[in-house]
């Protein structure tokens, strides 16, 4: 199996991500731009392909000052957690009957333990939300979930929210596992992510499959 370098390398030759890389650079130089460049791929590097167990896709980054770090709905732990990652916990301890081991919202020790968090779109503006949509991050990422639907077998995909979860059409059913609720944002979160029990979900299937549970 290929890593995500190569992977990543081999989309980096395609036309669509040419565009986008110089459009990318343009906005770094000219607005203010999360998270920062070096921290794009984060998710990617501390979730090597052969490690990967989950998949938990979001949107596009927070982008307030500083939240952002490259892995969806986390942000660095001195940081306040944002409403999403607040009913996140809210829904683990309601879950799992114990708190989160990410109480200060800092999720590395799920990307290390094989949760790859990505976002639809990989970069924001300042203070706009979506205002990197349709720049060619969703091809990217669509690209990638194919990549691993088509090369992996018994991934876990943890789509909130609707535009995570028309992600579903790409992915494989026949051979992973899809989980969806909705998005765990302030302004959807009763209709559904509490008491999703997203976490226990994901755990019996990974006992079931002969793999180490994910410490939430």
């Amino acid at each position: 199996m290929k890593t995500w370098e190569e992977v990543i390398n081999e989309e980096k030759q395609k036309n669509y991500y040419k565009k986008l890389e110089k459009e990318l650079d343009k906005r770094y130089e000219t607005t203010v731009v999360f998270p920062p460049q070096d921290k794009i791929f984060n998710a990617f590097t501390k979730t090597p392909l052969e490690n990967l167990k989950v998949v938990i896709l979001g949107q596009d980054p927070y982008h307030g000052f500083g939240q952002a770090q490259g892995f969806s709905f986390s942000t660095p732990k001195d940081i306040k957690n944002p409403p999403s990652m607040q009913n996140i916990l809210k829904e683990i301890k309601s879950d799992l009957g114990k708190e989160s081991i990410c109480l200060d919202g800092d999720l590395t020790s799920w990307a290390e333990n094989g949760v790859l968090l990505i976002n639809a779109i990989l970069t924001v503006e300042e203070a706009k939300p979506k205002s990197h949509h349709k720049l060619g991050w969703e091809i990217f990422t669509d690209n990638i979930i194919k990549y691993i639907s088509q090369n992996c077998e018994d991934i876990i995909f943890i789509l909130w929210g609707a535009p995570a979860i028309l992600k579903s059409k790409i992915i494989d059913e026949s051979k992973h596992h899809i989980l969806t609720a909705p998005h765990p944002s302030p302004l959807s979160s009763y209709r559904g992510f509490f008491g999703c029990k997203h976490f226990s979900k994901t755990n019996n299937i990974l006992k079931t499959i002969g793999k180490e549970p994910i410490l939430w």
